[in-house]
C-alpha cells in the first residue's frame, strides 16, 4: 500500500534497477467512492496529477462513464469479494481510452468509518527481460530449500547448492543416477517409488523420512514435496523434489510429548523409590541411554534435607536406575540401595553444590580424575561406551534431595541445550513428587508410631471374657486414621469393651484418637453407665472442635464410639453407641444377629441424648465390635458386608483368633482396606456361685466381728489362707464405715477372680475420700490402710446407692496369678 500523498518506493528506487521509474500505479478509494491517494505511477499511467485526482470520485477515470449495471467490481467500494482482478477501460487525461489490468484489495477501516479499496496496476516496461533468466538461476542455486530435479527416467538432472550440501557429493558425480543409487538406503528406495507414482499420476506427494545426510552421524528428519514438472502442453516431463530439514521441529515436538508423558507418569504413588523409578523410566530411551537417581543418604533415615546447595563430599544412596541395555542394567556400576561418597569435583557433587545441571564429556579433566580415583568405574564406562554425562540436582521447595544423572552411550550425539532444559524440567517435576512422597512417608511413619503407642499392645487378662482382636491400617495409605479399640477391666470383675473411629486421617486423627481413648479410660474408672460416659465424651469432642477452630487447623473433630460393659456374675451386658455400627451377637448355637439398639448421633454433634440397652448373654456368647472400614467399600455396600460378617462369625472355628483371621480374609481378601479396620471379639464367661460370696450386714457395730468370721471361713474354702489377714482388715474398715456413716441395707460381697475383690454396698450416695490424719485425730486412717493393703480401690454408684470396692492381687502359691 502506498503512503497517502507520496509515491511508493519501488524497484526504481534501487541503484542498478533496470526500471528507472516506479513500476506500478496505485490509488486508494474510500467507502464513498472518492479517491484518497494517488501515486506517481498513477500520474504516469493516466496523466492526472495528485492534486487533480485526490478528492474526486473514482468514476471520472472510466472512459465510457458508469456502465449499465453499475461500476466495475474493481471500482466498487462495497463489493462482496476481498480481492478482484480484471481489465477496466480508463480515460487518460488527454482523452484517449486505455485498457488497464487492475488488482483491487478490500481494506477494512480501523476508525469505524466504511472501508475502501486499494487499486494497483503494473506499468508498461515490466515485461520479461534477459536478466530474468539470471535471477531464476540465482534463485534455484541459492534457495535455502534443498531442490533436486529428475527426468522421466527418474535420473538426476539438477541439484541446487542446498541439495548438494545435503547429499555431500558434487553434481557432476551424481548426475544421471537415481535417488536410490545416490542414497543406497531403504528410505531412498521408498522416495524413488513415490517419485514414480508422481510421474504416473501427475499429482504431487508430501513425504516424510529420516536419513543421514552428508557426513552427519545422526539421522535427520526431512519433509519433502514431490511435484510433477510439466511442459507447455501439460505433459509430465520430470519430478522436482524440494526437501526441508525439520529435525528441530520434530525434536521440539518429541520434547513436548516427553514432558507431557512425564507429567502423567511421574508421581502416580506416594512412594519415594517408585517415583524415582518413574523418572528414570520416562527418560529412557527418549532422552538418555542410562538414567540413575541418587538421593541424600540421610533421607532414608527420615531426616530433613538441608536447605540450599549441598557442598563437600556427598554420600548418596542409589534408589533407581534404568538402562537402554536389553540385559537390564549391567552398566549400573552402583547397585540399588548402595551408598557411594562422591568427591566435590564429580558431576554429581558439582551439580548439588551449584544447584544447576552439570554437563560433562568423558574426556573432561574432572571425569579423568574421577576415573583415576575409581578405576573400576572407569572400566565400566569404557566397556559400555559412555561418552556424555549430565547431572541434574533434584530440588524441591528450596531443598536439595539428590541428583539425577543422564548418560548416553549409544551413538555420538551430545546433549543439546534443549536437552539440558528438558532434563531440568522433568527432574524438577519429579522432585516435587519425590518431596511429596517423602513428606507423606515421614508423616505416615510418625502417625503409625503415634497410633501404635496409643493402641493397646497387650489385651488384659480377665475371667469375664475371652478376647481376640485385629487392627489393619488403610492401604494404600492415604494417611493413618483414628480407629481404636480397648478392653478395660472394671470393678466387680466386670469388663468394658470399646471401639471407636475418629473422622479423618493423619497425625491429627491419631492424636485425637489418643485423647479420646484416654478420656474413655478415665471415665470408665469412675464407673459411669455407658450412656453417661458417651455424653461426657461428646462434650470433650465439642471442646476439641472449638480448640481446632481457634488454632485454625483443618476441619472439625468428629468421631463415633461404641461402649459396652459386661458383668460375668449377672451375665448382663449394657451398651450405648454414638454413630457407630451396632455389634453382632453370636449365640452358643451359632445364630448371629446385630444388637437391636438406638444408636445415638456421632460424637461432637451435641444436644442429643444417648440411650443404653441392657440384655442378658448366655455363657459362650461372642460379641463382635468393629469399625465401618471392615464392611464398607471394595465394591460392595454396607449391608452386604454385614451379611458376610455374620456368615463368617457363625462358622465353627478353633479359636477366636482364627475367627478374626477368617473375617479379614473374607471381607479383605487382598489384605488391604480403603479405611482403617478395627475388630474386637469377646466370648463371654460366667463367674458362678462358687466364686462369689454375699452377706447382708445389719447396721450394728457388733456385727463387724461376725462378718470377719464369715470372710475367714470363705477364704479357707477358697484356699486363700495367705489373704485372710489383709482381707479381715479391709472388711472391718469398709463394713465399719458403712455402719457408722451410711444407710442400710448394707451388703458385703467377695469375688474370687484373677484377684480377690471385696465390695461393701449401702443406700447412701456419699463417697468416702482419703485424707491426711493429724497426730491426735481419732479417725481418718482407715481408707489409708485399705489403700496400702490393696492393688486398687474405689467406689461406684448403683441404682440404690453406692459400692465401695477393694481389689487384692493373689499370690502364685495360692494357685492364682
Amino acid at each position: 500500500m502506498t503512503r497517502q500523498g507520496s509515491p511508493p518506493s519501488g524497484p526504481g528506487d534501487r541503484p542498478g534497477d533496470p526500471f528507472g521509474c516506479p513500476a506500478a500505479a496505485t490509488a486508494t478509494v474510500d467507502g464513498r467512492g472518492v479517491l484518497t491517494s494517488w501515486s506517481e505511477g498513477a500520474e504516469r499511467l493516466l496523466g492526472y496529477a495528485e492534486s487533480e485526482a485526490v478528492g474526486r470520485g473514482a468514476t471520472m477515470l472510466l472512459a465510457d462513464g458508469v456502465p449499465e449495471g453499475g461500476l466495475p467490481a474493481g471500482l466498487l467500494p462495497d463489493g462482496g469479494a476481498p480481492r478482484w482482478n480484471g481489465t477496466v477501460t480508463l480515460r487518460h487525461r488527454d482523452g484517449r481510452p486505455l485498457d488497464v489490468r487492475v488488482l483491487a484489495h478490500r481494506q477494512d477501516a480501523t476508525d469505524g468509518s466504511p472501508g475502501g479499496w486499494l487499486l494497483v496496476s503494473a506499468l508498461r516496461g515490466t515485461e520479461a527481460v534477459a536478466e530474468d533468466a539470471e535471477l531464476g538461476r540465482w534463485a534455484f542455486d541459492q534457495c535455502p530449500c534443498a531442490i533436486a530435479v529428475y527426468d522421466t527416467g527418474l535420473r538426476l538432472r539438477r541439484v541446487n547448492t542446498a541439495m548438494g550440501g545435503v547429499i555431500g557429493l558434487p553434481e557432476d558425480e551424481i548426475r544421471g543416477l537415481s535417488l536410490s543409487e545416490i542414497g543406497g538406503k531403504p528410505q531412498s528406495r521408498e522416495l524413488d517409488e513415490q517419485m514414480r507414482a508422481v510421474l504416473d499420476s501427475g499429482t504431487g506427494i508430501d513425504a516424510r523420512t529420516y536419513m543421514r545426510t552428508g557426513g552427519e552421524a545422526e539421522e535427520h528428519a526431512w519433509s519433502a514435496r514431490l511435484a510433477p514438472l510439466r511442459d507447455e502442453e501439460g505433459r509430465v516431463r520430470g519430478v522436482c523434489l524440494a526437501a526441508h530439514d525439520v529435525t528441530e521441529e520434530v525434536l521440539a515436538r518429541e520434547r513436548l510429548l516427553l514432558l507431557n508423558s512425564a507429567s502423567l507418569r511421574i508421581g502416580t504413588t506416594l512412594d519415594v523409590n517408585r517415583t524415582a523409578w518413574e523418572l528414570a523410566d520416562v527418560c529412557v530411551p527418549q532422552l538418555a541411554d542410562f538414567v540413575s537417581v541418587d538421593l541424600l543418604e540421610h533421607l532414608s533415615a527420615g531426616a530433613e534435607p538441608p536447605p540450599g546447595p549441598v557442598t563437600g563430599p556427598v554420600p548418596l544412596r542409589r534408589v533407581a536406575h534404568r538402562s537402554r541395555s536389553e540385559e537390564g542394567a549391567p552398566d549400573a556400576w552402583v547397585k540399588e540401595g548402595d551408598v557411594q561418597v562422591y568427591p566435590d569435583f564429580t558431576p554429581l557433587a558439582a551439580s548439588l553444590a551449584s544447584g544447576r545441571p552439570v554437563l560433562n564429556v568423558m574426556t573432561d579433566p574432572a571425569m579423568r580424575r574421577w576415573a583415576e580415583l575409581i578405576p573400576e568405574r572407569a572400566s565400566y564406562a569404557r566397556k559400555y561406551g559412555f561418552h556424555w554425562v549430565m547431572a541434574v540436582p533434584v530440588l524441591a521447595r528450596g531443598t536439595t534431595l539428590g541428583v539425577a544423572v543422564f548418560s548416553r552411550f549409544l551413538g555420538a550425539v551430545p546433549f543439546a541445550p534443549d536437552d539440558v532444559l528438558l532434563a531440568e524440567e522433568i527432574t524438577a517435576r519429579a522432585a516435587v513428587c519425590i518431596d511429596n512422597a517423602r513428606r507423606f512417608t515421614r508423616e505416615q511413619n510418625t502417625s503409625l508410631a503415634l497410633q501404635r503407642s496409643l493402641l493397646p499392645h497387650h489385651l488384659p487378662r480377665a475371667n469375664a471374657v475371652e478376647i481376640a482382636s485385629r487392627y489393619l491400617p488403610a492401604s494404600p495409605h492415604p494417611g493413618v486414621g483414628g480407629d481404636w479399640f480397648d478392653v478395660i477391666p472394671l470393678s466387680g470383675a466386670r469388663v468394658a469393651l470399646v471401639v471407636g473411629d475418629v473422622v479423618g486421617h493423619g497425625i491429627q486423627a491419631s492424636a485425637t484418637m489418643g485423647r479420646l481413648r484416654t478420656a474413655v479410660r478415665t471415665l470408665a474408672d469412675v464407673d459411669l453407665p455407658p450412656d453417661e460416659l458417651l455424653t461426657h465424651l461428646d462434650d470433650l469432642v465439642i471442646r476439641l472442635s472449638a480448640e481446632a477452630g481457634a488454632e485454625q487447623t483443618s476441619g472439625e473433630v468428629g468421631a463415633t464410639c461404641l461402649y459396652a460393659v459386661y458383668d460375668p456374675i449377672s451375665r448382663r451386658c449394657t451398651l450405648a453407641g454414638a454413630g457407630h455400627p451396632p455389634p453382632v451377637v453370636v449365640t452358643p448355637d451359632g445364630r448371629t444377629h446385630p444388637v437391636e439398639m438406638s444408636v445415638g448421633p456421632p460424637l461432637g454433634v451435641g444436644g442429643l441424648p444417648f440411650e443404653s440397652v441392657d440384655f442378658e448373654l448366655p455363657e459362650g456368647t461372642v460379641l463382635a465390635l468393629y469399625t465401618d472400614g471392615l464392611v464398607d467399600g471394595r465394591g460392595r455396600d454396607t449391608d452386604e458386608g454385614r451379611r458376610v460378617l455374620g456368615e463368617i462369625l457363625a462358622r465353627p472355628a478353633a479359636s477366636l483368633d482364627a475367627v478374626c483371621g477368617a473375617v479379614l480374609s473374607a471381607l479383605l481378601p487382598d489384605g488391604g482396606a480403603p479405611d482403617d479396620v478395627a475388630l474386637l471379639l469377646a466370648r463371654t464367661k460366667v463367674l458362678d456361685a462358687a466364686h462369689v460370696a454375699t452377706w447382708d450386714v445389719p447396721a450394728d457395730p457388733a456385727e463387724v466381728a461376725r462378718t470377719r468370721g464369715y470372710v475367714t471361713e470363705q477364704l479357707r474354702d477358697w484356699r486363700l489362707e495367705d489373704a485372710i489377714f489383709a482381707t479381715e482388715l479391709i472388711t472391718s474398715e469398709l463394713v465399719t464405715n458403712a455402719i457408722r456413716h451410711a444407710t442400710p441395707p448394707i451388703q458385703l460381697r467377695l469375688i474370687h477372680d484373677l484377684s480377690l475383690i471385696c465390695e461393701v454396698s449401702d443406700s447412701s450416695t456419699t463417697v468416702p475420700h482419703l485424707r491426711r490424719a493429724r497426730a491426735f485425730d481419732e479417725g481418718g486412717r482407715g481408707l489409708l490402710l485399705v489403700a496400702q493393703l490393696t492393688q486398687r480401690w474405689g467406689s461406684r454408684h448403683n441404682p440404690t446407692g453406692k459400692t465401695i470396692w477393694a481389689e487384692q492381687l493373689l499370690h502364685e502359691e495360692n494357685g492364682e496369678t
